[in-house]
């Protein structure tokens, strides 16, 4: 179950290289900015492998989608202190 009271969510898998690349970044600039974030993966869930497998990875910021692929730094940051 998602933590709640995170404000990111990270959707990955494992052996992914853009994963390791997107949690270095969420990683830096959560802990920067003091928020809190969790990360997922995708193929413990059917739906979450349906829906992500192709864009992995997805990051969320407040519930919404905000990127997938690659997390960019700035554009995250901004999300988070707006």
């Amino acid at each position: 179950m998602p933590d709640e009271t995170a404000r990111v969510l990270l959707l990955g898998k494992p052996g992914c290289h853009l994963c390791d690349d997107a949690r270095e970044v969420v990683t830096r600039v959560a802990g920067e900015l003091g928020v809190t974030w969790e990360e997922r993966d995708i193929t413990a869930s059917e739906e979450d492998t349906r829906l992500y497998w192709d864009q992995i990875p997805v990051t969320f910021v407040d519930g919404v989608q905000h990127d997938f692929w690659r997390v960019d730094e700035k554009r995250l940051r901004a999300a988070l202190t707006a």
